[in-house]
């Protein structure tokens, strides 16, 4: 069996698609698995993939920036043909038996290629609101699985057996270590506070701002241990305000540019603060961790605002808006969860309770079986 996975731009657009493939070896260990990415260096893909040891191919496209008028679009026609063609090599080279696509700029060229080709070719939307990629393939593939109910009605839903809710596929990882054996793995003592922060793959200054304040206040707590991710974009900039603050001399807390361990770090993570992104949405609920989101206000339609209010709505998570952030709101709000170990327990349940969905990768895989047998 052999499997050409595309998707990427972000971890939230490749990270599903690991998971996927994972969950495919897992269940087929001699089943050929690849890539297709584009050729951007700030591709998570470019990072990831290789990581976990699967073939990756590029092809050059790029997403559509913002203002619609920027400099950088003009080249975006060319890029699209140019790409299809790239794809379309790939495609004959590896002669897949399923093309499946997890969104972002890059799953589109080898997704539309592979449909022209007659390959079976699923789709997987983590968002709430779908991206333009999966927005321009959804009438063509042959499968469409998605996350959120809504998300269907925004997709127009008229196939109950095309168009399907399975929930957001999450790497191995996530379920089988306990919060024990992780903070033991971590060296982290019964009664120490650990605090896990990050603000997406690339990064967010907003964030990393607050986080260095905010580590600055909570060095003065020994019992406080505090890990933070900003990014491999910002991580420069964030690790000389980091050394030039108070909490570059403490030990409890460390800055890093991205978390390759994320499933220990999580289940040991006693509060986690994070963007409110599908993917990280569903690894919190999955783990049952109380969590501070501060939704980026930089995405379509606010989706990440509209996660974040879903849970604090169920008790399940706390909103900070990032325009909040200078004021020392994240501050605030942290120091109010440090010293409510109930209130972090109830929250963490309500996540797992009303969010989680721990049967998505046997879904997924189901219904990409299914897929392949139908052709």
């Amino acid at each position: 069996m052999r499997i050409l996975m595309t998707g990427g731009g972000t971890a939230g657009h490749v990270n599903p698609a690991l998971a996927i493939a994972a969950t495919i070896k897992e269940k087929h260990p001699d089943a050929e698995i690849a890539f297709v990415a584009s050729a951007l260096p700030r591709d998570k893909a470019n990072d990831l993939v290789p990581r976990e040891g699967y073939p990756l191919h590029t092809v050059h496209i790029q997403g559509m920036a913002r203002p619609l008028w920027s400099l950088s679009n003009l080249k975006l026609p060319f890029l699209m043909i140019r790409s299809q063609g790239e794809a379309g090599k790939i495609i004959d080279r590896f002669r897949p038996d399923l093309i499946v696509g997890t969104g972002g700029f890059a799953c589109w060229p080898t997704c539309r290629m592979g449909i022209r080709k007659g390959i079976p070719t699923a789709l997987h939307e983590s968002n709430a609101l779908p991206g333009q990629a999966v927005l321009k393939l959804k009438d063509k593939a042959d499968l469409v699985m998605v996350n959120f109910t809504a998300t269907l009605r925004r997709l127009g839903e008229t196939d109950g057996n095309r168009m399907i809710r399975v929930g957001n596929p999450m790497m191995p990882g996530f379920r089988a270590i306990s919060r024990m054996e992780a903070r033991k793995r971590l060296d982290l003592a019964a009664d120490d506070i650990f605090v896990l922060s990050f603000g997406g793959s690339l990064g967010a200054e907003y964030v990393n701002d607050a986080v260095v304040k905010l580590a600055a206040a909570l060095t003065e707590n020994p019992r406080i241990k505090l890990l933070h991710a900003a990014g491999k974009r910002d991580y420069d900039r964030a690790r000389a305000a980091w050394d030039q603050s108070s909490v570059g001399s403490c030990s409890r807390m460390r800055l890093v540019d991205y978390i390759y361990d994320m499933p220990d770090q999580m289940a040991a993570a006693d509060l986690v603060i994070s963007r409110a992104g599908a993917m990280s949405v569903s690894e919190l609920a999955l783990m049952g961790k109380a969590a501070v989101l501060i939704p980026s206000p930089y995405v379509a339609e606010q989706h990440q605002l509209k996660n974040a209010m879903a849970l604090v709505q169920d008790g399940a998570g706390v909103c900070v808006e990032e325009h909040t952030l200078p004021d020392g709101a994240l501050i605030q709000c942290v120091s109010e969860l440090i010293e409510a170990p109930d209130r972090r327990w109830e929250m963490g349940m309500a996540i797992r309770e009303k969010f989680a969905c721990p049967d998505a990768n046997d879904r997924i895989y189901e219904n990409l079986m299914n897929l392949i047998k139908s052709k």
